[in-house]
């Protein structure tokens, strides 16, 4: 279907400028400007490759027109002092929740570490158990020496 829809391309048609012309022009213009450059005299090579160097930098039409668009925020760039001051206290939905997060487990261990919590006081029982296992297994263990070392007495006096 052509560019227009179903009645066709109202606009000129494109015209295109064949290679050797263009090259033709900007040998002309790097002419016209090395020329100018001579009449101008010799003041320093400096002054000339700066001004080079800042043509450069400018893109597309920059160099020969200075825009001032309202719309354009310049980036300015701030320190971290003036960030954390001036940056808003409000927090998104999951900052809020990490942080309320973090302060529940805090709050569980303070509580467990106090043994207020089911789980503190289920490990304190085990614990007490476990420990009397050990003392009841110590205690054994200590009346079979003792036994062992009477029974080597009873035969060394024989």
């Amino acid at each position: 279907m052509p560019r227009g829809g179903k009645k066709g391309h109202k606009g000129r048609g494109k015209q295109f400028s064949n290679p050797e012309e263009i090259d033709r022009q900007m040998r002309a213009q790097r002419d016209l400007e090395a020329g100018v450059e001579r009449a101008s005299g010799s003041d320093s090579e400096e002054e000339s490759s700066s001004d080079e160097d800042s043509d450069r930098r400018r893109n597309g039409v920059e160099g020969l027109i200075e825009i001032e668009n309202p719309n354009r925020v310049s980036q300015k760039n701030k320190k971290v002092a003036e960030l954390e001051e001036s940056a808003p206290k409000e927090l998104s939905r999951r900052e809020r929740e990490e942080i309320e997060k973090q302060k529940a487990k805090e709050r569980y261990m303070k509580l467990h570490q106090e043994g207020k919590t089911d789980q503190a006081r289920a490990d304190l029982a085990r614990l007490a158990i476990i420990k009397k296992q050990r003392e009841d297994a110590a205690k054994k263990r200590e009346e079979i020496r003792k036994a062992e070392k009477e029974a080597e007495e009873a035969k060394a006096k024989r």
